[in-house]
């Protein structure tokens, strides 16, 4: 113990014998902003939807007249400007950044939007990204926010061991499609939450079924689903299913994700609204 120590342990780094409490790497968000829930939306592979899934569920929470914003922790594959059709950059002042707004009110913040080309590779090292995504909550002044959602990138590594220690995530909603693979892939997404002492709101299945136009009869494209019961074992109770429907693939190639029409995310809304 160090002879000017406080016994403050929560202001403390020191990993001393007498430490009390564990330390909080928690950063502080932008003075000017004020966000009352965190919703992380993670996936444990790539090319399942998750920034779709953000992006719905963020429109979602719109519609029920709640504030909402995105912060797009995909620092590699940001593809949320596009999806709202937000182009241009974001604009800043001494005293910090600024969100863009999409043209329904949703606040986001991308890397896209601080490039001069949106085409242009972000070609960084995993520490550097991860310190990215920091600053997007720390420099970013986001208002007056009911509701973000964090579009993280696949996997369990930087980003969202980030995200879970420095952001107050308030719960996770993990993507995940019918494949072969989903139950080891889930279950390295909800072990992390786990050991991260992070709320798992529930699972959405995306590609679960398409809808024949003509009869309304739903064809498993890639394999039967078996996410009740994968949620069933990993003691979740939300579970959604996103069909494949080609027009809310063209709302988000067309930058209109804030019109499309379909109810497939309520219950996960209803979920993360009743916190």
């Amino acid at each position: 113990m160090s002879e000017n120590c406080n016994h403050n342990c929560s202001e403390c780094g020191k990993d001393c014998g007498d430490r009390t409490q564990q330390q909080s790497f928690l950063e502080a968000p932008h003075e000017l902003s004020r966000v009352k829930k965190v919703i992380g939306i993670v996936s444990g592979k790539g090319g399942v939807g998750k920034s779709l899934v953000t992006s719905l569920l963020a429109v979602s929470m719109q519609r029920r007249n709640y504030a909402g914003a995105i912060l797009d922790a995909d620092i590699t594959g940001p593809s949320i400007p596009k999806a709202f059709g937000i182009k241009g950059r974001a604009e800043g002042s001494d005293i910090g950044l600024f969100p863009v707004n999409s043209k329904l009110g949703t606040k986001v913040m991308s890397v896209n939007l601080l490039l001069e080309n949106e085409s242009d590779p972000v070609i960084w090292r995993g520490p550097v990204i991860a310190g990215m995504v920091k600053q997007f909550w720390t420099n970013v002044i986001w208002g007056d926010v009911d509701y973000m959602f964090v579009d993280m990138p696949p996997g369990t590594g930087d980003v969202p061991l980030t995200v879970f220690q420095s952001l107050p995530v308030d719960g996770i909603v993990v993507v995940t499609s019918p494949q072969e693979l989903v139950e080891m892939i889930v279950g390295k997404a909800v072990k992390m939450a786990e050991m991260m002492n992070i709320p798992i709101l529930g699972i959405v299945e995306n590609m679960s079924y398409f809808e024949c136009p003509d009869c309304g009869k739903k064809h498993s494209i890639f394999g039967e689903s078996r996410i009740d019961s994968l949620a069933e074992k990993f003691g979740i109770d939300t579970v959604c299913k996103l069909p494949i429907n080609p027009k809310l693939a063209e709302s988000c190639d067309r930058g209109m994700i804030e019109l499309f029409d379909g109810d497939w995310l309520e219950k996960m809304a209803d979920k993360i609204e009743s916190l």
